[in-house]
């Protein structure tokens, strides 16, 4: 079980901080540096730049301290039996500045985390087990993502929460120029802040959405062709089982027979 030993999200020391361990700090660390900050640690000094995060080592010496007038970060302090094989399965480095992508978002789960300690109750210690290990497995999937330019990565957030919604709501119709100005863009711009950031189309994650919830139908009812059609947000029943064929290699007749198992 992972242990959360004590945490802070957007932590603000107005007239500057040093933080001077030289003998570690007896578990990992995990910072999030929101400023400009001078760092030593592995026999190295290095200059920071706001949006790195490190995790250091339990027995790793370092000192670091704000560059700017005032110092900001987030940090975590965690241990746990499972941490060392948890951070090596996730390729997560150690002891390295490591250039975030998508700081806002790691930040917000930093923020998740610390409202996990703050609710107690008798599942605390589970609960933040598993907000833990989803933390560093979503640091572990941030460090992978492509990252996108200072430009477009402010619009994560809320490009994010607007992908989780069209996955969610699949039967709902949108069309792209109501969701370019949900973010204040026009409609060429936004299509192309949001392949950016996440690799494909919005158009494509939208189709991607309607199918996968036409499959759910499909698998688990007994809904005519053009019902699905319907509840997935389709207007034309021929459109919906071209495009269902074209990016499922099936007719929605065909996948449904498949589904149950039928010859």
């Amino acid at each position: 079980m992972l242990r959360l030993v004590k945490c802070g999200f957007n932590t603000t020391h107005p007239e500057g901080i040093c933080i001077d361990r030289p003998q570690g700090s007896g578990c990992y660390v995990f910072v999030l540096f929101k400023c400009r900050a001078q760092l030593y640690t592995a026999g190295e000094e290095r200059i920071v730049t706001p949006n790195t995060w490190i995790i250091f080592r339990p027995d790793t010496p370092y000192r670091y301290f704000n560059l700017d007038r005032s110092f900001v970060n987030d940090w975590l302090h965690f241990g746990g039996q499972d941490v060392q094989d948890l951070l090596h399965e996730l390729e997560l480095p150690l002891d390295e500045p490591i250039n975030a992508v998508h700081s806002a978002s790691l930040s917000r789960l930093v923020m998740e985390l610390q409202r996990s300690v703050w609710l107690g109750g008798p599942l605390q210690a589970r609960i933040v087990d598993s907000d833990l290990t989803g933390f560093l497995m979503k640091l572990s999937n941030l460090r992978r993502l492509r990252p996108g330019s200072e430009h477009t990565e402010r619009y994560f957030p809320q490009l994010s929460e607007m992908r989780t919604r069209l996955y969610s709501t699949p039967q709902q119709r949108y069309t792209l120029d109501e969701l370019a100005a949900e973010v204040g863009l026009s409609r060429s711009h936004f299509q192309h802040v949001y392949k950016d950031l996440f690799g494909c189309p919005v158009s494509l994650d939208m189709i991607h959405s309607r199918l996968e919830f036409a499959k759910y139908l499909l698998e688990n009812g007994s809904h005519s062709i053009g019902d699905v059609a319907q509840r997935c947000g389709y207007d034309n029943e021929t459109h919906f089982m071209r495009q269902f064929k074209k990016f499922t290699g099936q007719t929605p007749s065909g996948y449904r027979k498949s589904a149950s198992g039928s010859s």
